[in-house]
């Protein structure tokens, strides 16, 4: 099975959880997905993610300045991302269970 595409349908979820932890800029956010497992994650997926969910509302942004470099934007969650990740959560735990389900269930009928 492609991987690629699981991370495709719950992006938003990993990056929401992620960002819930500690407020982080965009190369942070993707080094800390693939610490956590998720290494076919794509920076420009986890940008474009990133985006889209401050545009809906879900993220604040604001901006560091660095000495050894160009300024980062550093994205944290607010209340309505809060909301966001806890529904995609148990979404997320409804779809695991079934799959457990449907698997445990393929097993003892092999």
């Amino acid at each position: 099975m492609d991987g690629t595409q699981l991370v495709k349908g719950v992006l938003d979820l990993a990056v929401l959880a992620v960002v819930a932890g500690e407020d982080g800029y965009g190369y942070d956010i993707v080094r800390r997905l693939r610490d956590a497992g998720l290494e076919e994650v794509g920076d420009a997926s986890v940008y474009g993610t990133l985006r889209r969910l401050y545009a809906a509302g879900a993220l604040t942004s604001y901006v560091v300045p660095s000495d050894e470099g160009p300024h980062r934007k550093y994205y944290g969650i607010n209340p309505e991302g809060r909301h966001v990740l806890e529904t995609q959560a148990k979404t997320w735990g409804g779809f695991v269970a079934t799959m457990d389900g449907l698997l445990t269930g393929a097993g003892a009928a092999s």
